[in-house]
């Protein structure tokens, strides 16, 4: 256990979901970074005076659970495999802390644009079955909605902070864990961090700032697309190794682990 982590996030101060819902970000931008645990640490130092740390029921630390589901040949994963612009994604997320399960359907599109949609669901829905939700998926993607299943369940620990001036939001999952369906094979990320940066990209990063003294770049990075890779060796992913070695080689160099619950699947 690591203790410092979220020691750190403690001393920040707070910001409430229904406050988090005042951050609108019109002219966002996404960055992703894969980060180890010593880094984090680094990070957290360097922007803790500036930035709000959400809480949920008084944790800085919120448990998710997302089932990814795919085509029997997985066309959304290989899509994104072979480097389309345009690609779907159809997940069901569960924010455990809230009580909170939602169907959604992320559309990439050949802008770079990020559009996500999503319905609030009953936790445990056959979402292939249920009229509603399957209503809304055949409105939403391009695959037929019985052509869909269950394929990757990934779960992990995220903590969100919002700067002070709130032009931009951080996320950072940690403890993430993966369960194939068809495979059965698990497997984990741990002890490495994916960091999404969401702002206004008119406006001034200090994190920004922290990363660059810290000679840490954007990096490309799909949980659902590692996560498959790491757990389905039989699919193609000729274009993910490189990023497997990268993730072997700083799970080699970083083995603190971060506090929080590993999951049981």
């Amino acid at each position: 256990m690591n203790p410092e982590i979220l020691d750190i996030v403690n001393t920040m101060s707070p910001i409430t979901l229904g406050e988090m819902k005042e951050v609108k970000l019109m002219n966002r931008v996404d960055t992703k970074f894969l980060v180890t645990s010593e880094q984090l640490l680094a990070i957290l130092k360097g922007i803790r005076e500036h930035y709000y740390a959400q809480e949920v029921e008084g944790n800085r630390m919120s448990p998710y659970s997302t089932v990814y589901y795919d085509t029997p040949d997985l066309k959304m994963y290989i899509i994104h495999h072979d480097r389309h612009l345009v690609r779907d994604k159809v997940r069901v997320r569960t924010y455990v802390d809230s009580h909170l399960t939602f169907c959604e359907v992320k559309h990439k599109t050949n802008k770079g644009r990020t559009k996500k949609k999503r319905i609030e669901i009953e936790p445990g829905t056959d979402i292939i079955h249920d009229t509603e939700t399957a209503a809304f998926l055949a409105e939403k993607q391009p695959y037929p909605v019985n052509s869909l299943s269950p394929n990757l369940e990934t779960a992990f620990d995220r903590i969100t902070l919002v700067n002070y001036e709130k032009t931009e939001r951080l996320t950072i999952d940690c403890n993430l864990n993966f369960r194939n369906f068809v495979s059965g094979t698990s497997a984990s990320l741990e002890p490495l961090v994916i960091m999404e940066l969401k702002q206004d990209g008119r406006a001034r990063s200090l994190l920004k700032e922290v990363l660059f003294d810290l000679r840490i770049k954007p990096y490309k990075i799909s949980k659902y697309c590692i996560g498959t890779a790491m757990t389905r060796p039989d699919v193609k992913q000729n274009r993910f190794k490189k990023k497997l070695r990268r993730i072997d080689k700083l799970k080699s160099t970083d083995v603190a682990p971060l506090c929080g619950v590993t999951p049981n699947f």
